[in-house]
């Protein structure tokens, strides 16, 4: 059953690949310099400011054809299962952008990654995106990493239906698709098909909050990508985790087939300083990190029928179909485990 699971994510992966070749370019060496990948202070702090998006622009792009996710592999997607002795980690950052912000970015997360060779799996929000496109470009660009949808705007997708709940899949898609657009048509790409150009389209959801139902899991699906959820939490965005504290946290539960969450929008307060501390340790007892895609590809994933925050009792204050304020990370929705 493995075998079958392995070739079908290979499958399902590989139809959104560009090209791709041991030898290829970055397309980070042709269009940018160091000094201006490197993050930022100021970009760290987001902004408190409505910023429309152009939904009617969004539904113009026309997305490629998409496959619908295979029934063995549908569900939420909290680790990987891997053959013994292989020592697969993925470590995955969440962009997230609501409807009255404009959201940071931890450049220093990414500046980190890059000078130790880690790779990342990056769940962008579609708001997100079109707020930051030269980051976007610039992560999108990025070998080592890859990105995953977050969602439009952020929103509960349980308490959504219809329509609404496909846009919020379907024009993240198109946001992505637009930013990549923009990345190809830059002067520096050119013409050489030794580049390897980002993915046409997104796999891999991350529902806001970690809300599904039933609804929201079959809509992912149907629209071509795999549910991920994790199982261990960083809890990054508590101001009373220190870096000692996250790193602990990693070290601690770390595992082969392990999908970690943290944030790259600026609320992760330490994280950056907890994965240097975190990374070579983990190196040290053999671990190595890989994209998500990589990951689901390497093994057997391990798969709930549903998320781990949706049920009845779980609906705290965030979960409201316009979030409100700043609850909108992961470990608002966890005890503490400092």
């Amino acid at each position: 059953m493995r075998g079958v699971l392995t070739l079908a994510v290979l499958a399902f992966a590989a139809g959104g690949l560009g090209a791709a070749a041991a030898e290829d370019q970055s397309l980070l060496d042709r269009c940018w310099t160091p000094q201006a990948l490197a993050g930022t202070q100021a970009e760290l702090k987001a902004l408190r400011t409505h910023t429309k998006l152009d939904l009617t622009a969004l539904k113009q792009e026309k997305l490629p054809d998409i496959s619908p996710v295979p029934p063995e592999l549908r569900g939420s997607i909290r680790s990987v299962e891997l053959p013994l002795g292989e020592k697969l980690i993925a470590l995955t950052f969440d962009l997230c952008e609501t409807g009255g912000s404009v959201a940071g970015y931890d450049g220093h997360i990414v500046d980190l990654l890059r000078a130790q060779g880690v790779k990342a799996t990056f769940f962008n929000g579609g708001k997100w995106m079109e707020t930051h496109e030269e980051r976007t470009a610039q992560l999108m660009a990025d070998p080592n990493f890859e990105i995953g949808s977050h969602g439009l705007r952020h929103l509960d997708l349980t308490r959504l239906s219809g329509e609404a709940l496909t846009d919020e899949i379907v024009l993240t898609d198109a946001a992505y698709l637009r930013a990549r657009n923009n990345l190809l048509a830059r002067q520096c790409v050119g013409r050489d098909d030794a580049v390897q150009t980002p993915p046409e389209r997104i796999t891999l959801m991350r529902f806001p909050y970690g809300r599904c139902n039933a609804a929201s899991l079959a809509a992912v699906a149907e629209l071509g990508q795999f549910a991920i959820q994790w199982d261990i939490v960083t809890g990054d965005p508590d101001p009373h985790r220190s870096a000692k504290a996250i790193a602990a946290t990693i070290l601690g539960k770390a595992h082969p087939g392990a999908i970690i969450v943290a944030h790259a929008n600026g609320r992760g307060l330490h994280t950056a300083e907890a994965l240097a501390l975190a990374i070579p340790k983990l190196n040290e007892e053999g671990y190595r990190f890989v994209t998500v895609s990589e990951l689901l590809a390497a093994g057997k994933p391990v798969i709930a029928e549903n998320c781990y925050l949706d049920r009845p009792g779980t609906r705290p204050r965030l979960a409201s179909r316009v979030p409100r304020r700043k609850s909108h990370d992961a470990f608002t929705l966890f005890p503490r485990n400092n």
